[in-house]
C-alpha cells in the first residue's frame, strides 16, 4: 500500500511576489492513495496560471503538489531565476501534453514550453497575440489574435500547429477575427471567432479547420461574439455567446459537431464552463453596459438529455465568499470543484476547493487573476 500523504495545512497569510512557502488556513487530511477508501490515484497536482493585469508583467504560476501537500506559488520564476521579467505579461492559457507544460502568455506574444515535473523553460516559441491552446496527435493547436491589442483593423486570426517534439511552428490557417477557445476532434479544428476588437461589429461563427490539409472548410452561423467552446462525449460542442452587452444578451448553443449544425441554444449566459463526467459546470458574471452590473450565477447541464440540474455545485452559504469567478476546473478523480475568485482584479485572488456535495474543502491564496488549471499526471 501507497504510503498516506501528508497532512495539508493551508493558511492566508500576506502575498509576496517571492514566496513559495506553504499557504495555509486549516488543516485538511489529503485522501490516502491506495486505501480502501480512496482508490490509487493518477494526478499528482496541478498547474495555476494567475494571468495578472495587462502591461503589469505579473502572469504567474503556482502548483499545488499532491504528494507533498505543499501549494507553492510563483514556481515560473524559481525554476528560472535567470529569466529576466518572469513568466511576462497576461498568461492566457496552459495546457499539459505528454512530459512538457504549456504556458501562453498573450501580451507578451510568447508561449513558454516547460518541463512540467521541474517548470524550467524547454523553449519560447513567439507568436503575436496568442488566447487559448488545444492538443491533438502529437500537436499543439493555438488561436492568435495577430495584429495590436485592441486594434479594430487588426487582421483575420489565425491558427497555428505546433509540433510537440521540435517545438515549432509548422503550419498556419487564417480563420475569423479574434478567435477564441478551440478544440480538436475527428481530424477537424473548432474555433470560435469573437470579432471582440470591432464592437458592435462581433463575429458569429466557428471556424472548421481539417487538419490533414490545414485549410478552413466552413464556419458554422452560430450566435454573437463567441468565446468559450468545449466538446462532451457525444460529439457535441457548447459553445458561449456573450452577445454585445446591450440589448443582445449572452447564450450557450450546442453544436453537432458530426453535422456540423446548430443543434440547440440556451438563454442563459455563461462565462466559463467545464464538462466532467457528461456534466457541465457553468458560472456567469456577466456583465451589462445597461446595469453597469454583473449579475452572477451557478449552474450544471447533463450534457446527455441536454437538461439543466436542479443543483448548483457550490452550496448556498459559500457562493458570498467569491466575489468575482474567474476560473473553473473539476479534478478528474475525486469530482472536487475548483473555483478562482479575481476579486477585484489588482490584489491576489484565492483558489476554492469544493467537495462534490458543494461544501468548501479549502480555499489559498494565489496571484492576481488566477484564471487556468492544468492537472498533472
Amino acid at each position: 500500500m501507497k504510503k498516506c500523504c501528508l497532512l495539508l495545512m493551508i493558511f492566508f497569510g500576506m502575498y509576496s511576489c517571492q514566496t513559495d512557502d506553504p499557504i495555509t488556513e486549516s488543516d485538511i487530511q489529503i485522501p490516502d492513495e491506495g486505501g480502501e477508501d480512496q482508490p490509487a490515484t493518477l494526478v499528482k497536482g496541478f498547474y495555476l496560471l494567475n494571468e495578472g493585469n495587462m502591461s503589469m508583467n505579473k502572469a504567474s504560476l503556482d502548483f499545488m503538489n499532491y504528494e507533498t501537500g505543499d501549494y507553492k506559488r510563483n514556481v515560473f520564476t524559481e525554476a528560472n531565476p535567470d529569466l529576466v521579467g518572469g513568466l511576462g505579461d497576461v498568461g492566457s492559457a496552459i495546457g499539459i501534453y505528454g512530459s512538457k507544460l504549456y504556458v501562453v502568455v498573450n501580451a507578451s506574444n510568447k508561449v513558454e514550453v516547460l518541463d512540467a515535473n521541474t517548470g524550467k523553460r524547454l523553449k519560447k516559441i513567439d507568436i503575436d497575440n496568442g488566447r487559448y491552446i488545444a492538443f491533438y496527435n502529437g500537436k499543439a493547436y493555438l488561436s492568435s489574435y495577430l495584429g495590436s491589442i485592441g486594434d479594430p483593423n487588426a487582421p483575420n486570426g489565425i491558427v497555428a500547429e505546433i509540433d510537440t517534439t521540435s517545438l515549432s511552428i509548422t503550419r498556419r490557417v487564417e480563420v475569423g477575427r479574434q478567435p477564441e477557445e478551440l478544440v480538436a476532434y475527428n481530424d477537424k479544428i473548432y474555433v470560435a471567432n469573437s470579432g471582440g476588437y470591432s464592437p458592435p461589429n462581433y463575429e458569429s461563427t466557428v471556424s472548421v479547420i481539417d487538419i490533414n490539409t490545414f485549410t478552413e472548410t466552413k464556419r458554422i452561423e452560430v450566435a454573437l461574439n463567441l468565446h468559450r467552446l468545449k466538446l462532451d462525449s457525444e460529439g457535441d460542442l457548447y459553445v458561449t455567446s456573450r452577445g454585445d452587452y446591450y440589448d443582445t444578451p449572452s447564450k450557450l448553443v450546442v453544436v453537432d459537431a458530426n453535422t456540423e449544425t446548430v443543434k440547440t441554444s440556451f438563454e442563459i449566459g455563461v462565462s466559463n464552463l467545464v464538462i466532467h463526467k457528461d456534466i457541465a459546470y457553468m458560472y456567469n458574471s456577466e456583465f451589462s453596459y445597461i446595469t453597469g452590473d454583473y449579475s452572477i450565477l451557478y449552474s450544471m447541464l447533463d450534457t446527455q438529455s441536454e437538461t439543466f440540474l436542479d443543483k448548483t455545485f457550490i452550496a448556498e452559504k459559500h457562493k458570498d465568499l467569491i466575489k468575482m469567478p474567474y476560473g473553473i476546473a473539476v479534478h478528474p478523480e475525486t469530482d472536487e470543484v475548483f473555483i478562482t475568485d479575481a476579486k477585484d482584479y489588482v490584489t491576489p485572488g484565492n483558489l476554492h476547493c469544493f467537495t462534490p456535495d458543494g461544501e468548501l474543502k479549502w480555499t489559498v491564496q494565489t496571484g492576481d487573476i488566477p484564471a487556468h488549471i492544468a492537472f498533472k499526471y
